[in-house]
Protein backbone atom coordinates (compact mmCIF):
# COMPACT_ATOMS: atom_id res chain seq x y z
CA UNK A 1 0.00 0.00 0.00
CA UNK A 2 1.06 3.50 -0.58
CA UNK A 3 0.68 6.04 1.70
CA UNK A 4 0.83 9.83 1.90
CA UNK A 5 0.41 12.51 3.84
CA UNK A 6 -0.22 16.02 3.43
CA UNK A 7 1.51 18.28 6.05
CA UNK A 8 1.79 22.19 6.63
CA UNK A 9 5.03 22.59 7.07
CA UNK A 10 7.55 19.44 7.96
CA UNK A 11 10.30 21.92 8.11
CA UNK A 12 8.94 23.45 11.30
CA UNK A 13 7.92 22.34 15.05
CA UNK A 14 5.27 21.03 16.68
CA UNK A 15 3.21 18.67 17.65
CA UNK A 16 1.38 17.64 14.06
CA UNK A 17 5.03 17.46 12.79
CA UNK A 18 6.19 14.87 15.53
CA UNK A 19 3.23 13.00 15.12
CA UNK A 20 3.25 12.56 11.54
CA UNK A 21 6.67 11.80 11.40
CA UNK A 22 6.19 9.33 13.87
CA UNK A 23 3.26 7.60 12.75
CA UNK A 24 5.30 7.42 8.75
CA UNK A 25 8.46 5.98 9.89
CA UNK A 26 5.86 2.98 11.77
CA UNK A 27 4.31 2.64 9.04
CA UNK A 28 6.98 2.35 6.63
CA UNK A 29 7.99 -1.08 8.26
CA UNK A 30 5.35 -2.14 5.16
CA UNK A 31 4.53 0.11 3.52
CA UNK A 32 5.78 2.91 0.88
CA UNK A 33 4.90 5.91 2.72
CA UNK A 34 5.82 9.89 1.86
CA UNK A 35 5.14 12.89 3.20
CA UNK A 36 3.94 15.93 0.85
CA UNK A 37 4.91 19.36 2.91
CA UNK A 38 2.90 22.30 1.44
CA UNK A 39 5.66 24.72 2.83
CA UNK A 40 9.00 24.48 3.14
CA UNK A 41 11.34 27.90 4.69
CA UNK A 42 14.61 26.08 5.28
CA UNK A 43 17.24 22.87 3.75
CA UNK A 44 16.68 20.46 6.88
CA UNK A 45 13.71 19.18 8.74
CA UNK A 46 14.38 20.19 12.64
CA UNK A 47 13.35 16.37 13.33
CA UNK A 48 14.96 13.35 11.52
CA UNK A 49 12.84 11.67 9.41
CA UNK A 50 13.22 8.01 8.53
CA UNK A 51 14.79 7.90 5.07
CA UNK A 52 12.44 4.77 4.07
CA UNK A 53 9.91 7.76 3.62
CA UNK A 54 10.18 10.30 0.93
CA UNK A 55 10.07 13.97 1.89
CA UNK A 56 8.58 16.79 -1.18
CA UNK A 57 7.65 20.29 -0.39
CA UNK A 58 4.87 21.83 -2.60
CA UNK A 59 5.71 25.65 -1.99
CA UNK A 60 9.50 26.46 -1.26
CA UNK A 61 9.44 29.99 0.85
CA UNK A 62 12.82 30.96 0.03
CA UNK A 63 12.02 31.46 -3.57
CA UNK A 64 8.33 31.05 -4.27
CA UNK A 65 6.82 34.33 -2.93
CA UNK A 66 8.04 36.14 -5.62
CA UNK A 67 5.31 33.78 -7.82
CA UNK A 68 2.53 36.27 -8.77
CA UNK A 69 -0.42 33.57 -7.53
CA UNK A 70 1.69 33.56 -3.96
CA UNK A 71 0.25 37.16 -2.98
CA UNK A 72 -3.68 36.27 -3.91
CA UNK A 73 -5.85 34.82 -1.25
CA UNK A 74 -6.85 31.36 -1.65
CA UNK A 75 -9.66 30.12 -2.78
CA UNK A 76 -10.03 26.39 -1.38
CA UNK A 77 -8.42 26.33 2.00
CA UNK A 78 -11.00 27.70 4.58
CA UNK A 79 -11.38 31.59 5.54
CA UNK A 80 -11.37 30.40 8.99
CA UNK A 81 -9.14 27.93 9.56
CA UNK A 82 -5.93 29.72 11.58
CA UNK A 83 -3.22 28.72 9.10
CA UNK A 84 -5.58 30.93 6.31
CA UNK A 85 -3.16 33.41 6.19
CA UNK A 86 -0.07 31.30 5.16
CA UNK A 87 -2.24 29.83 2.13
CA UNK A 88 -3.00 31.69 -0.88
CA UNK A 89 -3.78 30.04 -5.06
CA UNK A 90 0.07 29.10 -5.14
CA UNK A 91 -1.18 26.89 -2.46
CA UNK A 92 -4.26 26.09 -4.22
CA UNK A 93 -2.87 25.01 -7.07
CA UNK A 94 -0.36 23.52 -6.07
CA UNK A 95 -2.03 20.81 -3.55
CA UNK A 96 -4.65 20.33 -6.22
CA UNK A 97 -1.78 19.33 -8.75
CA UNK A 98 -0.21 17.18 -5.87
CA UNK A 99 -3.73 15.22 -5.17
CA UNK A 100 -4.43 15.33 -8.94
CA UNK A 101 -1.00 13.31 -10.14
CA UNK A 102 -0.85 11.13 -6.93
CA UNK A 103 -0.37 7.27 -6.98
CA UNK A 104 -1.38 6.71 -3.27
CA UNK A 105 -3.68 4.28 -1.74
CA UNK A 106 -4.78 6.34 0.57
CA UNK A 107 -4.20 9.87 1.33
CA UNK A 108 -3.78 11.53 4.95
CA UNK A 109 -4.45 15.53 5.53
CA UNK A 110 -3.90 16.28 8.81
CA UNK A 111 -5.03 19.45 9.46
CA UNK A 112 -9.05 20.68 8.47
CA UNK A 113 -7.95 22.98 6.01
CA UNK A 114 -6.08 20.51 4.13
CA UNK A 115 -8.78 18.06 4.65
CA UNK A 116 -11.02 20.46 2.71
CA UNK A 117 -8.29 20.00 0.01
CA UNK A 118 -8.58 16.30 0.09
CA UNK A 119 -12.19 15.81 0.35
CA UNK A 120 -12.99 18.11 -2.70
CA UNK A 121 -9.94 17.33 -4.79
CA UNK A 122 -8.57 13.80 -4.22
CA UNK A 123 -9.19 11.58 -7.44
CA UNK A 124 -11.59 8.41 -7.06
CA UNK A 125 -9.33 6.02 -6.57
CA UNK A 126 -7.99 7.82 -3.47
CA UNK A 127 -8.95 7.05 0.04
CA UNK A 128 -9.18 9.92 1.74
CA UNK A 129 -8.66 9.83 5.53
CA UNK A 130 -8.80 13.55 7.22
CA UNK A 131 -7.02 13.95 10.88
CA UNK A 132 -8.17 16.02 13.71
CA UNK A 133 -5.31 17.02 15.74
CA UNK A 134 -7.48 19.61 17.96
CA UNK A 135 -10.54 19.09 18.90
CA UNK A 136 -14.06 20.34 16.59
CA UNK A 137 -14.86 22.31 19.68
CA UNK A 138 -11.91 24.27 19.51
CA UNK A 139 -12.66 25.21 16.00
CA UNK A 140 -15.21 28.79 15.14
CA UNK A 141 -18.67 28.33 14.32
CA UNK A 142 -17.44 29.03 10.66
CA UNK A 143 -14.83 26.88 10.31
CA UNK A 144 -17.43 24.48 11.50
CA UNK A 145 -19.60 24.76 9.00
CA UNK A 146 -17.20 24.80 6.01
CA UNK A 147 -15.96 21.24 7.60
CA UNK A 148 -19.56 19.92 7.70
CA UNK A 149 -19.84 20.78 3.96
CA UNK A 150 -16.52 19.58 2.50
CA UNK A 151 -15.55 16.76 5.40
CA UNK A 152 -19.29 14.30 3.46
CA UNK A 153 -16.15 13.86 0.62
CA UNK A 154 -13.88 11.98 3.19
CA UNK A 155 -13.82 7.97 3.80
CA UNK A 156 -12.77 8.49 7.40
CA UNK A 157 -11.46 10.89 9.89
CA UNK A 158 -9.56 10.40 12.62
CA UNK A 159 -9.23 11.91 16.43
CA UNK A 160 -7.01 11.73 18.94
CA UNK A 161 -9.05 11.00 21.52
CA UNK A 162 -12.33 8.97 22.02
CA UNK A 163 -13.64 12.43 23.48
CA UNK A 164 -13.62 14.61 20.43
CA UNK A 165 -14.66 11.12 18.07
CA UNK A 166 -18.06 11.41 20.22
CA UNK A 167 -18.36 15.24 19.59
CA UNK A 168 -18.37 14.55 15.96
CA UNK A 169 -20.56 11.77 15.58
CA UNK A 170 -22.93 13.85 17.74
CA UNK A 171 -22.58 17.28 16.01
CA UNK A 172 -21.03 16.95 12.87
CA UNK A 173 -23.53 14.34 11.50
CA UNK A 174 -21.28 12.92 8.49
CA UNK A 175 -22.77 10.50 6.98
CA UNK A 176 -21.22 7.36 5.25
CA UNK A 177 -17.69 9.13 7.43
CA UNK A 178 -16.26 6.33 9.44
CA UNK A 179 -14.80 8.66 12.70
CA UNK A 180 -12.58 6.74 14.95
CA UNK A 181 -10.12 7.78 17.49
CA UNK A 182 -6.38 6.70 17.07
CA UNK A 183 -4.16 8.57 19.35
CA UNK A 184 -0.94 9.98 18.59
CA UNK A 185 2.22 6.98 19.25
CA UNK A 186 5.64 7.41 20.54
CA UNK A 187 8.59 5.29 19.38
CA UNK A 188 9.71 3.12 21.70
CA UNK A 189 12.27 4.92 24.29
CA UNK A 190 15.89 4.10 23.60
CA UNK A 191 17.66 5.40 26.67
CA UNK A 192 16.79 3.13 30.18
CA UNK A 193 13.75 4.48 31.97
CA UNK A 194 13.89 7.20 34.85
CA UNK A 195 14.46 5.51 37.60
CA UNK A 196 12.90 8.53 39.82
CA UNK A 197 15.70 9.12 42.18
CA UNK A 198 15.95 12.59 40.78
CA UNK A 199 14.71 15.54 42.60
CA UNK A 200 13.56 16.95 39.58
CA UNK A 201 9.94 17.66 37.83
CA UNK A 202 10.08 18.28 34.21
CA UNK A 203 7.47 19.58 31.99
CA UNK A 204 7.78 20.71 28.32
CA UNK A 205 5.92 22.08 25.41
CA UNK A 206 5.22 25.56 23.76
CA UNK A 207 5.06 28.50 25.89
CA UNK A 208 2.32 29.95 25.81
CA UNK A 209 -0.95 31.08 27.48
CA UNK A 210 -3.20 28.12 27.30
CA UNK A 211 -0.32 25.49 28.81
CA UNK A 212 -0.12 27.67 32.06
CA UNK A 213 3.42 27.12 33.00
CA UNK A 214 2.48 30.00 35.23
CA UNK A 215 0.26 27.96 36.92
CA UNK A 216 2.77 25.42 37.55
CA UNK A 217 5.22 27.62 38.29
CA UNK A 218 3.08 28.92 40.81
CA UNK A 219 2.37 25.42 42.22
CA UNK A 220 6.08 24.38 42.26
CA UNK A 221 6.59 27.19 45.03
CA UNK A 222 4.30 24.96 47.54
CA UNK A 223 7.11 22.36 46.52
CA UNK A 224 9.83 24.21 47.04
CA UNK A 225 9.05 25.58 50.52
CA UNK A 226 9.04 22.08 51.87
CA UNK A 227 11.81 20.43 50.08
CA UNK A 228 13.95 23.14 48.49
CA UNK A 229 16.47 20.79 47.04
CA UNK A 230 13.69 19.82 44.41
CA UNK A 231 13.96 21.21 40.81
CA UNK A 232 11.71 22.27 38.23
CA UNK A 233 12.69 22.06 34.47
CA UNK A 234 10.65 23.66 31.74
CA UNK A 235 11.16 22.91 28.34
CA UNK A 236 10.37 25.20 25.54
CA UNK A 237 10.05 28.38 23.83
CA UNK A 238 7.45 31.09 23.32
CA UNK A 239 5.91 34.17 23.72
CA UNK A 240 5.34 33.18 27.25
CA UNK A 241 9.12 33.44 27.98
CA UNK A 242 9.87 36.39 29.35
CA UNK A 243 6.32 36.48 31.77
CA UNK A 244 7.91 33.64 32.97
CA UNK A 245 11.00 34.23 33.83
CA UNK A 246 9.78 36.93 35.79
CA UNK A 247 7.67 35.24 37.71
CA UNK A 248 10.23 33.07 38.66
CA UNK A 249 12.12 36.18 39.88
CA UNK A 250 9.07 37.66 41.90
CA UNK A 251 8.85 34.29 43.55
CA UNK A 252 12.54 33.91 44.59
CA UNK A 253 12.60 30.58 42.59
CA UNK A 254 16.07 31.52 40.50
CA UNK A 255 17.58 28.25 42.41
CA UNK A 256 14.46 25.78 41.77
CA UNK A 257 13.01 26.96 38.61
CA UNK A 258 14.71 26.48 34.92
CA UNK A 259 13.61 27.87 31.53
CA UNK A 260 15.98 25.19 29.90
CA UNK A 261 15.52 26.03 26.02
CA UNK A 262 13.80 24.07 23.50
CA UNK A 263 15.25 20.36 23.37
CA UNK A 264 14.59 17.82 20.69
CA UNK A 265 14.48 14.81 21.50
CA UNK A 266 13.25 15.80 24.94
CA UNK A 267 13.86 11.69 25.44
CA UNK A 268 17.22 12.55 27.37
CA UNK A 269 15.80 15.35 29.27
CA UNK A 270 12.79 12.79 30.78
CA UNK A 271 14.93 10.53 32.17
CA UNK A 272 16.44 12.98 33.89
CA UNK A 273 13.61 13.68 35.98
CA UNK A 274 11.40 11.71 38.57
CA UNK A 275 8.22 13.24 37.96
CA UNK A 276 6.15 15.15 34.95
CA UNK A 277 3.64 18.05 34.72
CA UNK A 278 1.45 19.65 32.76
CA UNK A 279 -0.98 22.26 33.76
CA UNK A 280 -2.78 23.31 30.30
CA UNK A 281 -6.23 24.54 30.37
CA UNK A 282 -6.77 22.89 26.94
CA UNK A 283 -5.02 19.57 25.74
CA UNK A 284 -6.56 17.69 22.55
CA UNK A 285 -4.36 15.07 23.44
CA UNK A 286 -1.01 15.70 25.54
CA UNK A 287 1.72 14.26 23.58
CA UNK A 288 4.47 15.19 26.36
CA UNK A 289 2.59 13.16 28.86
CA UNK A 290 2.86 9.83 26.61
CA UNK A 291 6.63 10.80 26.24
CA UNK A 292 6.90 11.24 29.93
CA UNK A 293 5.16 8.27 31.11
CA UNK A 294 6.61 6.23 28.56
CA UNK A 295 10.55 6.95 30.15
CA UNK A 296 8.71 6.10 33.58
CA UNK A 297 7.76 8.63 34.84
CA UNK A 298 4.27 9.55 36.67
CA UNK A 299 2.75 13.03 35.48
CA UNK A 300 0.51 15.25 37.44
CA UNK A 301 -1.83 16.91 34.94
CA UNK A 302 -4.56 19.77 34.80
CA UNK A 303 -7.83 16.91 34.40
CA UNK A 304 -8.17 19.47 30.54
CA UNK A 305 -10.78 18.49 27.77
CA UNK A 306 -9.94 15.90 26.59
CA UNK A 307 -6.51 13.84 26.18
CA UNK A 308 -5.18 13.86 29.95
CA UNK A 309 -8.03 12.02 31.38
CA UNK A 310 -8.02 9.26 28.29
CA UNK A 311 -4.08 9.03 29.37
CA UNK A 312 -3.41 9.07 32.69
CA UNK A 313 -4.93 6.67 35.41
CA UNK A 314 -5.70 8.68 38.46
CA UNK A 315 -3.89 7.60 41.79
CA UNK A 316 -2.22 4.87 39.57
CA UNK A 317 0.49 6.38 36.55
CA UNK A 318 -0.19 9.85 37.49
CA UNK A 319 -2.77 12.66 39.03
CA UNK A 320 -5.18 14.34 37.33
CA UNK A 321 -6.50 17.78 38.87
CA UNK A 322 -9.02 20.56 38.21
CA UNK A 323 -8.13 23.07 35.47
CA UNK A 324 -6.31 26.17 37.19
CA UNK A 325 -6.63 24.85 40.63
CA UNK A 326 -2.93 25.67 42.05
CA UNK A 327 -3.17 24.15 45.39
CA UNK A 328 -4.64 21.36 43.82
CA UNK A 329 -1.64 20.89 41.35
CA UNK A 330 0.48 21.61 43.80
CA UNK A 331 -0.84 19.01 46.40
CA UNK A 332 -0.45 16.57 43.72
CA UNK A 333 2.94 17.30 43.25
CA UNK A 334 3.85 17.08 46.79
CA UNK A 335 2.52 13.92 47.34
CA UNK A 336 4.69 12.34 45.12
CA UNK A 337 7.68 14.16 46.24
CA UNK A 338 7.05 13.05 49.81
CA UNK A 339 6.75 9.33 49.27
CA UNK A 340 9.38 7.67 47.61
CA UNK A 341 7.76 4.85 47.29
CA UNK A 342 4.99 5.74 45.84
CA UNK A 343 6.34 7.75 42.97
CA UNK A 344 8.40 4.54 42.36
CA UNK A 345 5.45 2.89 42.30
CA UNK A 346 3.55 5.01 39.92
CA UNK A 347 6.19 5.56 37.81
CA UNK A 348 6.49 1.96 36.80
CA UNK A 349 2.67 1.97 36.22
CA UNK A 350 3.09 4.50 33.93
CA UNK A 351 5.64 2.35 31.77
CA UNK A 352 3.29 -0.14 31.62
CA UNK A 353 0.50 1.96 30.96
CA UNK A 354 2.32 3.90 28.51
CA UNK A 355 2.75 1.21 25.88
CA UNK A 356 -0.24 1.45 24.38
CA UNK A 357 0.82 4.26 22.86
CA UNK A 358 3.93 2.13 21.28
CA UNK A 359 4.00 2.56 17.57
CA UNK A 360 2.87 -1.16 17.30
CA UNK A 361 -0.56 -0.98 18.71
CA UNK A 362 -1.35 2.51 16.93
CA UNK A 363 -0.54 1.29 12.86
CA UNK A 364 -2.28 -1.65 13.40
CA UNK A 365 -5.34 0.18 14.21
CA UNK A 366 -4.31 2.42 11.52
CA UNK A 367 -3.62 -0.36 9.18
CA UNK A 368 -7.35 -1.74 9.67
CA UNK A 369 -8.68 1.42 9.16
CA UNK A 370 -6.85 1.98 5.60
CA UNK A 371 -7.46 -1.59 4.65
CA UNK A 372 -11.10 -1.52 5.49
CA UNK A 373 -11.31 1.98 3.56
CA UNK A 374 -9.57 0.85 0.50
CA UNK A 375 -11.58 -2.56 0.44
CA UNK A 376 -14.48 -0.03 0.51
CA UNK A 377 -13.76 2.04 -2.18
CA UNK A 378 -12.85 -0.32 -4.20
CA UNK A 379 -15.72 -1.22 -3.85
CA UNK A 380 -18.00 1.63 -4.66
CA UNK A 381 -19.10 1.92 -0.82
CA UNK A 382 -18.75 4.13 1.89
CA UNK A 383 -16.27 2.44 4.66
CA UNK A 384 -19.24 3.08 7.05
CA UNK A 385 -23.19 2.07 5.82
CA UNK A 386 -24.73 5.07 4.64
CA UNK A 387 -28.25 5.64 5.43
CA UNK A 388 -28.54 9.09 6.39
CA UNK A 389 -31.34 10.93 4.89
CA UNK A 390 -29.87 14.24 2.74
CA UNK A 391 -32.87 16.25 0.76
CA UNK A 392 -35.16 13.95 1.77
CA UNK A 393 -33.03 10.84 -0.16
CA UNK A 394 -32.22 7.87 1.65
CA UNK A 395 -28.61 7.08 0.55
CA UNK A 396 -27.17 3.50 0.78
CA UNK A 397 -26.29 2.65 -2.70
CA UNK A 398 -22.56 4.26 -2.25
CA UNK A 399 -19.67 6.86 -3.44
CA UNK A 400 -22.12 8.24 -6.50
CA UNK A 401 -25.56 8.14 -5.15
CA UNK A 402 -24.53 9.89 -1.86
CA UNK A 403 -22.72 12.33 -3.71
CA UNK A 404 -25.35 12.86 -6.13
CA UNK A 405 -27.91 13.68 -3.58
CA UNK A 406 -25.28 15.80 -1.65
CA UNK A 407 -25.35 17.69 -4.81
CA UNK A 408 -29.15 17.70 -5.48
CA UNK A 409 -29.45 18.76 -1.89
CA UNK A 410 -27.21 21.76 -2.47
CA UNK A 411 -28.75 22.99 -5.16
CA UNK A 412 -32.04 22.51 -3.35
CA UNK A 413 -31.19 24.39 -0.59
CA UNK A 414 -29.67 26.99 -2.86
CA UNK A 415 -33.13 27.58 -4.84
CA UNK A 416 -34.84 27.99 -1.41
CA UNK A 417 -32.30 30.39 0.02
CA UNK A 418 -32.59 32.67 -3.66
CA UNK A 419 -36.32 32.68 -3.22
CA UNK A 420 -36.05 33.96 0.62
CA UNK A 421 -33.77 37.29 -0.28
Amino acid sequence: MKISFLLHNAYGIGGTITTTFNLAQALAERHEVEIVSVLRHREHPNFTLDPRVSLRPLVDLRQDKEHPLYLKPARVFPRAEYRYGQYNELTDQRIAECLAATDADVVIGTRPGLNVHLALQAPPHVVRIGQEHLTLDNHPPRLRTALRRAYRGLDALTTVTEADAAAYRRKMRLPGVQVEALPNSVPDPALPAADGTAKVVVAAGRLVPVKRYDLLIEAFALVAAEHPDWQLRIYGKGEEHDRLRQLIADLGLWNNVFLMGAAAPMEAEWVKGSIGAAASNFEPFGMTIVEAMRCGLPVVSTDCPYGPGEIIEDGVDGRLVPVGDRDALGAALLGLVRDDERRHRAGRAALRNARRFAPGPVVEQAERLFAEAVTARRAGRPVVPDRTPVGGVLISQGFAARDAAYSAASSALRVVRRGQR
